[in-house]
């Protein structure tokens, strides 16, 4: 199986034909896809299919399935779930009911994924909630410190992964204190380093460990005042890779979001020259994607390694009664009010 470094969108809920060229002759890696791809579960699982036979391969097919304010999959064919924000103020009173209630939420989300064909969540958000931060993150937070956090995080991560869906932690080294939506334009933290470890990059250190990860289009001031995480070789080696210890596969947050400047393809060639392991895009322009296909190499060497690593934990997982979980948790969760 060859395929290219990067992860590619599609633009409506059926391939094109211009579509499936482009997969079949650009090898992407896996795919992303959002609600304009979504109409219902039947449809939902024959575009899976379609984008797995242009590569030919069981690739990775990821979806934002979060909760709350982010979520691909809606009524009335799924279910609204509860924002992170929930469960972290019932870790306040009650940390253990917290912890199961946030792995048996996430296990749910896991069967809905799994009976379509999706094997991917970018979830768990492990970026911390700071007052004076813009609110494109603000309820997706499980807290505002990095112990709960971390623990909240790593139990979604575990029940997607009981599921037979990887997690993706986001959005490291942490997003929460960006003044602005990095989907409109470069957000700048100005805290100092000193500042940050103990603790937006200490939730992510106690993640280290899990298979996937996905960058911040955030400059850390005090660290690399001219890049964005994504495309800073300092941020990547000096903090991801190395303070915070992470050694997943590591991908871009989205290429065509307003952060970042430059032609995609020049956004392509700094993310990777930064030490990013794939780049995602997510728009479904054809012509973007091509440019950022153009710019991706195939995978091989230690990217090639982590991604190997990563999917050799999809499962199949035992089967379970969504709902039945998704009633324990109203119940955990109804107790707090």
């Amino acid at each position: 199986m060859t395929s290219r470094a990067f992860i590619a969108g599609c633009a409506g809920p059926e391939l094109t034909l211009s579509e499936r060229a482009f997969f079949r002759d650009s090898e992407p890696w896996g795919f992303i896809l959002f609600a304009r791809n979504i109409a219902d579960p039947e449809q939902v699982r024959a575009l899976v299919a379609d984008l797995r036979t242009c590569v030919g391969w069981q690739a990775p097919v990821l979806i934002d399935q979060e909760g709350g304010r982010v979520q691909r999959l809606r009524p009335p064919h799924w279910t609204d779930d509860p924002p992170a924000e929930r469960f972290g103020a019932l870790y306040l009173s009650d940390p253990a009911a917290a912890l199961e209630a946030v792995r048996l939420n996430s296990r749910a989300i896991a069967a809905d994924l799994y009976a379509l064909g999706i094997d991917v969540d970018c979830l768990p958000v492990a970026d911390l909630r700071h007052p004076d931060g813009h609110g494109i993150i603000g309820n997706r937070a499980y807290g505002t410190e990095p112990g709960p956090v971390a623990a909240l995080a790593r139990a979604a991560a575990v029940g997607l992964m009981e599921g037979g869906v990887l997690p993706v932690v986001k959005h490291i080294p942490g997003h929460g204190r960006a003044p602005a939506d990095s989907h409109e334009k470069l957000p700048v933290v100005t805290a100092s380093r000193a500042e940050l470890e103990p603790a937006d990059f200490e939730a992510f250190r106690a993640l280290a460990d899990l298979p996937l990860g996905m960058t911040a289009h955030v400059v850390y001031a005090d660290i690399d005042p001219e890049r964005p995480a994504t495309t800073s070789p300092v941020v990547i080696a000096d903090i991801v890779r190395g303070s915070i210890g992470f050694d997943g596969l590591l991908m871009s947050d989205d290429l065509s979001m307003g952060a970042l400047a430059g032609t995609m393809e020049a956004r392509g060639r700094d993310a990777l020259a930064a030490g990013c392991d794939l780049l995602l895009h997510c728009n479904g322009r054809l012509d973007e994607m091509e440019k950022v296909a153009a710019t991706a190499p195939v995978l091989a060497g230690e990217a090639y390694a982590r991604a190997g690593r990563a999917l050799a934990l999809r499962v199949e997982p035992d089967p379970v009664d969504a709902a039945a979980l998704r009633a324990a948790v109203s119940d955990q969760l109804g107790a707090l009010a």
